[in-house]
């Protein structure tokens, strides 16, 4: 689990700075409200912390995912050759000499 946090926290950094220190910031106004029982500074910290997720999630509904363009297939060789057909080999059954 000790593992799994910092992985998560670089990947949203690298992903969204910006949303990601204002969470940030605002989570360590409100501990620090909390803690000092200062509540004008725990409503701004939480007051932060929530306009920024309601903005991250308004752009994720936002963001559409563009439609999928149909693959083109690539043809190295054509579909029907130009030179004649070989004609059919036939095996033919020898004795082996004694």
């Amino acid at each position: 689990m000790n593992a799994v946090l910092p992985r998560f926290l670089k990947s949203a950094y690298r992903k969204e700075p910006i949303v990601s220190v204002l969470i940030t910031m605002g989570m360590v106004d409100a501990l620090i409200g909390g803690l000092d029982d200062s509540w004008s500074l725990f409503a701004f910290g939480l007051g932060i912390a929530g306009v920024t997720l309601g903005y991250k999630l308004w752009r994720f509904q936002q963001s559409r995912p563009l439609p999928e363009e149909e693959p083109v297939v690539q043809h190295y060789l054509p579909s029907r050759s130009s030179s004649p057909t070989l004609p059919m080999l036939s095996v033919t059954k020898k004795k082996p000499p004694l």
